[in-house]
């Protein structure tokens, strides 16, 4: 049962969705919804039955292309669960939030949400590269068609130029995979594109170091890290808010988790060659997105803009390539994917009631909506990392790890959390506290169905700020291995 767990797992929102092709209308919005509880429940047993150490279970290795020495290798360790674990959580909740929308073609919109969950997941349990290839196009795909059919206004023009940045990157990727497989073979070897022949792979400096661009070039236009971010706000903004959740919740986490499974530990050398000028981009990051962020009238972008500056910080952090910084990034890929989709969420009721994302228009919100008030200001303060809070955790940790590769661009870093205090706080100010406006009086409070979303996102903001140690502890081993490898 153990072997095929796994298998299930990631097969599971696929086969529901072909299942969407034969109902219509709100029978394909239950059906895409109660899939997703089954496979967070097939999720949460994997995590019950998961030994945390190093090594990956519930693994299925089968000859895929035998005579090329590719398989269908998949398995997890700390690291991935927790990333498989993101996803099931999140997608029944993007799901629910999505309910209140009437998307023309229901069955085809959330059959693609469901299609692109099974791509997000082999993303994260792939343990061939080709694999990991394969499902990190099935993943895109998707997002592709939601975008682009169910958007806003410019949702074309944006969606071609989101199309034209992943698939270079993902071309690139694909170059540094083949160039990796075929070096596999020296010496007379059998060529291999599995996880471990990659590994155990001794190039030269100067052969780590383009292989090393080449590579994180995809992982890094989908973080995305300064300045490859120039598709992130506008599609963002232009996405219909299920996409939107669904790139900044879990894809983004596609290139923070490939970077650190297929880059830190394949091409040390190369790391090393290139980690300084990560950082700078990483810490430049931080700054203009924060700085942005400041000047947004849209809630929307300025959540974009935010979320650009926080994942610079988790870039940081892993490049410092240290356990509490590689340790920080883990914990906060969680935290960050249950903060931007709580915000995206909450940001999406406002647009609904008030027909308006732009801040100067709204104000004094509060008085008809204690219960929108309490959840957005605990998200908000998770986001902004107060003590107690998911965001706490990670930041500390990263900054930890920034501080002992370089003191003073960990000096610069921490200003990501008095910038985020600054445009957070305001727009909830400037939204619920500020003079009144035209809905103070007429807007109305969360429904049962919105509490149902945002409950258990605050549950996760307090789980994963006060007990910390139930992640921390299951990627643990899986960090230390990475480390093992990476100062080989």
């Amino acid at each position: 049962m153990q072997t095929a767990l796994l298998l299930i797992v990631l097969l599971w929102p696929v086969a529901a969705a072909l299942l969407l092709h034969f109902v219509r209308g709100s029978a394909a919005r239950a059906l895409a919804f109660g899939a997703s509880l089954v496979e967070l429940a097939l999720a949460v047993y994997m995590t019950v039955a998961f030994q945390v150490n190093s090594q990956p279970q519930f693994e299925i290795n089968y000859p895929w292309l035998a005579s090329a020495g590719i398989n269908f290798h998949i398995g997890v360790d700390g690291l991935s669960l927790l990333l498989v674990l993101l996803t099931a959580f999140l997608v029944p909740l993007i799901l629910l939030a999505s309910f209140r929308h009437d998307y023309e073609n229901p069955s085809v919109f959330y059959a693609l949400v469901l299609f692109m969950q099974t791509g997000l997941i082999g993303v994260f349990v792939a343990m061939d590269a080709f694999v990991f290839y394969f499902f990190w196009e099935v993943a895109l795909i998707p997002i592709y068609f939601l975008a682009g059919v169910w958007g806003g206004e410019r949702r074309v023009q944006v969606t071609l130029k989101f199309f034209i940045y992943t698939v270079v990157g993902s071309l690139l990727m694909l170059a540094g995979f083949v160039y990796l497989y075929y070096m596999t073979g020296a010496n007379g070897a059998v060529r291999s594109s599995d996880l471990t022949a990659f590994y155990n792979l001794r190039l030269s400096a100067a052969e780590q170091s383009w292989v090393f661009l080449l590579v994180f070039s995809a992982f890094a236009v989908k973080m995305p890290i300064f300045p490859l971010h120039s598709w992130q706000p506008d599609t963002y903004e232009q996405s219909p808010t299920p996409a939107t959740m669904l790139l900044s919740g879990i894809m983004l986490k596609m290139g923070i988790y490939g970077t650190m499974r297929w880059v830190l530990p394949v091409v040390p050398l190369g790391v090393s060659q290139w980690s300084w000028l990560v950082m700078i981009l990483a810490v430049i990051g931080i700054i203009y997105g924060a700085l942005i962020a400041i000047r947004q009238r849209d809630m929307k972008r300025l959540i974009a803009f935010s979320s650009l500056s926080h994942v610079g910080l988790m870039i940081a952090g892993m490049f410092s390539l240290t356990a509490v910084g590689l340790q920080g990034t883990a914990i906060q890929m969680l935290a960050h994917g249950v903060n931007v989709v709580g915000m995206f969420f909450i940001s999406d009721i406002i647009e609904r009631r008030t027909g308006t994302r732009q801040i100067p228009e709204l104000g004094g919100l509060t008085r008809a909506t204690p219960l929108l008030s309490v959840t957005f200001l605990v998200i908000l303060l998770g986001t902004v990392a107060l003590p107690l809070t998911n965001g706490f955790v990670g930041e500390f940790l990263l900054l930890m790890g920034v501080y002992q590769y370089n003191p003073w661009l960990g000096a610069v870093a921490g200003l990501t959390i008095i910038f985020g205090a600054v445009y957070l706080l305001r727009m909830f100010q400037r939204v619920m506290l500020g003079p009144d406006s035209s809905f103070s009086s007429v807007i109305r409070d969360l429904t049962g169905a919105e509490l149902a979303v945002l409950v258990p996102l605050i549950l996760m903001v307090f789980w994963i700020g006060l007990f910390p140690g139930t992640f921390l502890h299951i990627s643990e081993p899986a960090v230390n291995k990475l480390l093992v490898l990476i100062n080989r």
